[in-house]
């Protein structure tokens, strides 16, 4: 089975407005996110955009685009309106890449779609890696999950999951990546599904799959993802990879 790539891109952004076009060693970081992602085995690669700013940005650099409603809560609320408009069967597989992740390694994409395609019984993929900094388990900004013996996910928390009772050496503890596979139906489905309180709560949208027994698989990633740009700190780490 093949999958495509959908790349959700918001032009406003509390942190960094107009984030999506922000140069990045001469081209605009959409196109960056977009680049990286061609290298795939994706059939498709599409930009949902909810801008035309961005539309027109990336109409010049030759992608495909659709435009999707600037009024969207989440990336997977504008994923399923693109997959609508994209007319998309319910088996199809969708990985979403973010658009504010240049670096997004190939092999990364190709595991999380390949991981959702060989288990027909799953409807979201997604990965992980062990966190391996102390502060980082009291940091509400870093996601935590925890899965079962046969990836499946049990929790995301923003809390310090599991919770070493006595022996901190002990500790396990996983950092939720996101990078997600998606099958088309469950994101048709989840649209449906109102918020629920353990979503509000943490304020992690996956708590709803998990709420309403989606089958979520959980994987550690093959490789390093490098940092995302949320602010212009992250902006300014970025562009410096880029020109080195």
């Amino acid at each position: 089975m093949s999958y495509r790539i959908i790349i959700p891109s918001r032009f406003s952004s509390s942190r960094l407005p107009g984030k999506p076009l922000a140069d990045i060693a001469g081209k605009p970081m959409i196109q960056r996110v977009y680049e990286a992602a061609i290298k795939s085995s994706a059939s498709d690669v599409i930009i949902a955009a909810d801008d035309q700013r961005i539309v027109d940005v990336c109409e010049a650099f030759g992608a495909p685009v659709c435009v999707t409603s600037p009024e969207h809560p989440s990336g997977t609320d504008r994923l399923q309106e693109a997959a609508s408009i994209l007319n998309l069967k319910d088996s199809d597989v969708i990985v979403n890449v973010q658009g504010d992740e240049p670096l997004m390694p190939v092999s990364v994409i190709e595991q999380v779609a390949d991981n959702l395609i060989q288990r027909p019984d799953v409807a979201i993929a997604t990965l992980c890696e062990p966190i391996t900094e102390t502060e980082q388990l009291s940091n509400p900004n870093v996601v935590k999950t925890m899965f079962s013996a046969t990836g499946r996910a049990l929790y995301f928390s923003r809390s310090e999951i599991p919770h070493p009772r006595d022996d901190r050496s002990q500790q396990i503890a996983y950092r939720h990546l996101g990078i997600y596979a998606y099958r088309v139906r469950f994101l048709h489905d989840y649209v449906s599904w109102p918020e629920v309180p353990i979503e509000q709560c943490e304020k992690l949208e996956q708590l709803r799959a998990l709420h309403f027994d989606a089958a979520m698989h959980v994987d550690i990633a093959c490789d390093t993802i490098p940092p995302g740009v949320d602010t212009q700190a992250d902006l300014d780490v970025v562009r410096s990879l880029f020109e080195q």
